[in-house]
């Protein structure tokens, strides 16, 4: 696997970044909704994050039903920052189908 290249976010506005490395994951213009649950706490779901990779995909089981995902990883440090959604097997959860889930707790809000 080849060297990944880091995304540096623009500094007009709010974004997320990895609270271990400062490594810039999302601007907030991605934000999709605020309400969901993670791990630890309070999670976001995002269309896309920046500066990531994705784990092997597997099948969960949560809240809202069986879905298949993949936890994704900080290319700065390592640290598991939550997962994307590859595919959800209820009707009413197929929005979330290439979206990511970012764990709060795990990230940093810059606001310039």
């Amino acid at each position: 696997m080849g060297m990944k290249h880091k995304v540096y976010l623009d500094h007009s506005g709010q974004f997320y970044s990895c609270k271990r490395c400062e490594t810039h994951l999302v601007p907030r213009k991605e934000l999709v909704s605020k309400n969901f649950h993670g791990r630890h706490g309070y999670a976001y779901l995002f269309n896309k994050l920046y500066n990531v990779y994705d784990g092997p995909p597997e099948p969960r089981s949560m809240l809202t039903g069986e879905h298949i995902v993949c936890d994704q990883y900080c290319i700065g440090c390592g640290t598991v920052l939550g997962w994307k959604y590859i595919k959800a097997f209820a009707e009413t959860e197929t929005y979330k189908e290439s979206k990511c889930i970012l764990e709060m707790k795990i990230v940093s809000k810059h606001i310039f």
